[in-house]
């Protein structure tokens, strides 16, 4: 049995080692008889696995003919899932961001990338749209307000962002819906929403329970590429966030 398990061992180190050459081979090309890098690499892989535990599974039950394969069905069956799951794994990923992006309120679904990145927001249950933010690298909720010509932060926002609130002056006059008040002019190094990054973004500063949410306004959304309303989504395209 030991001399069986080492020939079988190094089997499957002949077959990686292969594997691996052919791999380093067709780096430049892309591909290998017509699949990508990424699933002749997992071929390789689940083909050893399979080789493994066939050996052993025909080892185990030697001479009982239908629990080997009930057993062969089953392991044939695992590692057609994790296969799958594997060489799919991009599509179930963009699946799982759009399902939790629906059930979160505020959560950011980036959709694509490239040299730009697209992100969604769905809209809230209270018919608005908020996101999730990180600005100097502090997590923000912000409302999306196209009527408010400034990116806007609480007083509590600004503080977990790190910004100077001992260093500050209020004096830019801004209407809110408690009436004029003044608010300090500061500039945010960082605002990502989703995978869109923007720098050193204009903002205002909100005197203490001026605001109860911070405002993502026209001095983040205009430096966009691009931005629409669609139904019940809001459609942004930026920079990408490194």
């Amino acid at each position: 049995m030991g001399y069986r398990g080492d020939r079988m061992l190094w089997v499957l180190l002949i077959i990686l080692l292969i594997g691996l050459v052919v791999l380093v081979a067709h780096h430049d090309q892309g591909e290998v008889a017509g699949l990508s890098l990424d699933k002749f690499g997992a071929l390789v892989a689940l083909g050893s696995i399979g080789i493994w535990i066939g050996s052993g599974l025909l080892s185990r039950f030697q001479g009982r003919f239908t629990d080997a394969v009930l057993a062969a069905v089953f392991w044939l069956l695992l590692a057609v899932l994790l296969g799958g799951v594997y060489i799919y794994r991009l599509p179930l990923q963009a699946f799982g961001d759009r399902f939790m992006s629906q059930l979160v309120p505020g959560r950011a679904l980036t959709v694509s990338g490239g040299g730009d990145v697209t992100v969604e927001i769905e809209r809230g249950a209270d018919g608005d749209f908020s996101v999730w933010s990180t600005v100097n690298g502090a997590s923000v909720h912000m409302l999306v307000d196209t009527g408010a010509s400034s990116v806007v932060l609480t007083q509590e926002d600004a503080r977990a962002a790190g910004l100077p609130l001992d260093f500050i002056t209020y004096d830019v006059p801004v209407d809110t819906a408690n009436g004029r008040v003044k608010a300090a002019a500061v500039q945010i190094d960082n605002i990502i929403v989703g995978g869109i990054v923007e720098r050193r973004v204009r903002a205002l500063i909100s005197p203490p329970g001026a605001l109860r949410n911070s405002l993502l306004g026209m001095s983040f959304l205009s430096r966009l590429e691009a931005f629409e309303f669609r139904g019940n989504r809001l459609i942004m395209r930026g920079a990408r966030a490194p």
